[in-house]
């Protein structure tokens, strides 16, 4: 269950981004771009950050952990690469 809760936070993040990209200075590129290059880095680190407290705290192993981190930061980092993707070509 607490893997779904941080998913859902990733995805929530991904739309908080989304909301504010059109007030982001871009210099001519698509503000959605720069929400995506700015979400995924962010994303790892709280990915990383719930990885090291399901080891320290949980009692996890580091091995029982890591397709957790893949799966924590791989839904989230993979809709966000589509999006990227969708707005970063140079097709209206």
């Amino acid at each position: 269950m607490h893997t779904v809760k941080v998913i859902a936070a990733g995805f929530a993040l991904l739309g908080v981004l989304l909301l504010i990209a059109p007030r982001l200075d871009t210099s001519g590129r698509h503000p959605i771009v720069l929400a995506m290059k700015l979400f995924i880095p962010l994303w790892f680190a709280v990915s990383v950050i719930n990885l090291i407290v399901g080891i320290t705290r949980a009692g996890y192993g580091f091995l029982e952990e890591v397709p957790i981190l893949l799966l924590v930061f791989g839904l989230p980092a993979l809709v966000a690469s589509l999006i990227w993707w969708r707005f970063g070509r140079n097709v209206p």
